[in-house]
């Protein structure tokens, strides 16, 4: 059985010290898929959906960016961290869905999965927000890490 670093051995919960570690590059790539239906697509114009709130992708984009700044604030076990970068790309993957790439780089001691995992999550939400007006049937289908490096091991989903 794996033990969970974030339980000490009296079985509570433990941030866990990153003291000793050495500062890596790190980066990482989330995914969220977000079904928006051809009612909500059909608003598509100049690169972007402008409702009554804004312009959807530009608006979703800062609050992905925000969201990853502020990670540490809502994972109660996540460290604070200096991002050096955040990008985050949403482009029409169909006529119904869309996809959310966020990606994360640190120069640190800890990984920026839950970052990156962030930034696209609340990037999707906002999405949602926003065009809740037009329509009710709003599904994120997904949010996934796609792949990280630096620190102990690498991974790339398949």
């Amino acid at each position: 059985m794996n033990e969970f670093s974030h339980i000490n051995k009296d079985n509570q919960p433990n941030m866990v010290d990153v003291g000793n570690k050495a500062i890596s590059k790190r980066k990482a790539l989330a995914k969220a898929i977000v079904f928006l239906g051809s009612d909500i697509m059909s608003h598509f114009t100049n690169n972007d959906i402008i409702t009554k709130k804004g312009p959807v992708f530009q608006t979703s984009i800062i609050a992905g960016i925000q969201a990853v700044k502020k990670t540490s604030e809502l994972i109660p076990m996540c460290h604070p961290l200096l991002i050096n970068g955040v990008k985050i790309e949403i482009n029409i993957l169909d006529k119904e869905h869309i996809v959310i790439l966020c990606s994360v780089k640190i120069d640190g001691k800890t990984g920026v999965e839950m970052e990156a995992l962030t930034g696209a999550s609340v990037a999707a939400l906002t999405i949602y927000d926003m065009c809740k007006a037009l329509s009710q049937k709003i599904i994120i289908k997904e949010v996934k890490l796609l792949e990280k490096s630096g620190g102990k091991s690498d991974y790339k989903s398949e």
